[in-house]
């Protein structure tokens, strides 16, 4: 009876010391993420990325997210989804720099007198930004070290970006 009753009283310890550790962590991990829409003439772009960070402490916060991106051009269609990581680093609450590893996979058709053609491939890149952080909401630049022009769905290899965390 003593062995069960200390038994119980040890998971009921560990029970409280884990709750409060996953408290502590969700306590910490922030959501955001962005959404794109754009439209012209015979084009249409939308894009959606989630995502979740864990902040380390006030400088450090690393996490994940999901990419989805459609687009539509005349008859030739885009449709690129992915995840990523990044870390976020602020030396100074104002200043952000950032490295991101986002992996797509992309399923291109274009259409052609005759048939269609698909062009189906993953596309790596590695970004490395820098921006202005003020509360949630950080605005800057980010540079594609792996940027390739015949095979990135980005028009270049530097593309702004705005984050917003909650």
């Amino acid at each position: 009876m003593k062995h069960f009753i200390v038994g119980v009283l040890l998971l009921i310890g560990f029970s409280g010391t884990s709750q409060k550790i996953s408290n502590d962590f969700w306590d910490n991990v922030r959501f955001g993420g962005g959404i794109g829409l754009g439209f012209s003439n015979n084009y249409f772009n939308g894009s959606i990325s989630p995502s979740a960070i864990y902040q380390i402490n006030e400088q450090f916060s690393s996490g994940v997210g999901l990419n989805f991106n459609y687009a539509k051009f005349n008859d030739d269609t885009l449709l690129a989804y992915g995840g990523s990581i990044l870390t976020l680093y602020n030396p100074i609450p104002y200043i952000q720099i950032s490295g991101e590893w986002e992996q797509l996979r992309i399923n291109r058709t274009y259409a052609l007198e005759g048939g269609n053609l698909k062009d189906n491939y993953w596309s790596p890149a590695l970004f490395l930004g820098l921006g202005y952080s003020q509360r949630n909401v950080t605005f800057g630049l980010r540079y594609d070290v792996l940027y390739d022009e015949n095979k990135s769905i980005y028009a270049n290899a530097l593309t702004p970006f705005v984050r917003l965390y909650f």
